[in-house]
Order: structure tokens, then C-alpha cells, then sequence
């Protein structure tokens, strides 16, 4: 007898083709900006789009979805780093080292994505911030973080790191010692006027 499928889970092909879209979608946008053509996207997910308009009714939608998934991850990125790192400036290391290594799977503001809309959205960058500034002030504590920082700073650093590009190992590793020489300015005192 046939396993029968609860009435809210998706269809395996719903299922794939929103992966499609998303996956599409994301790199569209990086290509081309937030005005990509919505036909260009469904013909990138190779579907119909009709599908790219049963999953997300207006480019508005679809734009608010990837950028809000964008921010749940880079939220998992801060509270993992946050738990996992002995230091502050170890944890800002993976912060932003998470960002690199995602760089073309992100559709963020400072990455030429949208402006954030939504409410929710929102919510999250707010979380976001307040993980880094609990950071900050555990760098403080533990001798790692001197100089002056907020966590909007720490954000557009790591935001200008991890612009999304084509693979390329040498620019990777030179994201890595950038962020490496910015860690230690961070813990430098800052000399007297």
C-alpha cells in the first residue's frame, strides 16, 4: 500500500522546482541586479513561468524570500560562530569566513540585492546585530577587540569580502588575509592623539 502524503507537504516536483527557482533566481539577480527578468529566471530554473508564478505571485515576493532565507542564514553563520570560538575575534573570523564561503548563495542589501521590505526581515538583521555586539563586548572582556567597532562595520567588512563571484581560490585567500590584517587592527590599541 502506498504511503499517503500529508495535504501540507509539497510534491517532490513542487519541491524541486522551487529549489530550481531559488538557486536561479539567486544567481540571476546576482548577475543582473533585482530587475532581472522574471522570464529569464524561470527559463534559468528551466521551468515555465507559470511555476515561477504559482511559487512567488510577484517579484516583490520573490526578492523578499531570498533576501529573508539570506538573513536566517547569516544569523545561523552568527550564532554559530558566537558559540563555537573561544575568542571574540575568533568568532568574528568564522563570521565572516562563513560569508566568503557563501558569497554566491546570499541575495543581500549590500550585495545588490533589495532593500529590506520586510517586517521579519527586519527582525533578523536586528538579531544579527545584537550577536555582534555581544561579540564586540566579549572582545573587550578577553583583551581581543580594542579599537572602536559596531556591528553594522563588521557587517558591510564582511559584506565587501563576500561579493558574490566565480570560483577563484586566489581571491579567497585574499579575502582570508585581508580579514586576518583586519582582526588584528581590531585588537591594536589605538595611540593617543
Amino acid at each position: 500500500m502506498a504511503a499517503m502524503r500529508s495535504s501540507r507537504e509539497p510534491r517532490s516536483d513542487a519541491a524541486r522546482n522551487h529549489e530550481a527557482l531559488v538557486r536561479a533566481a539567486t544567481g540571476a539577480v546576482h548577475r543582473e541586479g533585482p530587475r532581472v527578468p522574471m522570464a529569464t529566471i524561470a527559463a534559468d530554473a528551466g521551468v515555465g513561468i507559470g511555476t515561477l508564478y504559482r511559487h512567488f505571485p510577484s517579484r516583490e515576493d520573490l526578492l523578499d524570500y531570498l533576501t529573508h532565507v539570506s538573513f536566517e542564514q547569516v544569523l545561523a553563520n552568527a550564532q554559530a560562530a558566537e558559540r563555537g570560538a573561544t575568542t571574540a575575534a575568533e568568532a568574528l573570523r568564522r563570521f565572516i569566513e562563513a560569508a566568503i564561503s557563501q558569497r554566491n548563495e546570499l541575495v543581500l542589501p549590500l550585495h545588490g540585492g533589495p532593500p529590506l521590505r520586510s517586517p521579519k526581515t527586519r527582525a533578523l538583521r536586528e538579531q544579527i546585530h545584537k550577536i555582534l555586539r555581544q561579540i564586540i563586548d566579549r572582545g573587550r572582556a578577553d583583551g581581543t577587540i580594542r579599537q572602536n567597532v559596531t556591528p553594522r562595520e563588521i557587517v558591510v567588512f564582511g559584506a565587501m569580502l563576500a561579493q558574490p563571484r566565480g570560483p577563484d581560490p586566489g581571491w579567497d585567500m585574499t579575502c582570508r588575509r585581508l580579514l586576518a590584517t583586519y582582526l588584528a587592527g581590531l585588537g591594536t590599541p589605538t595611540p593617543p592623539p
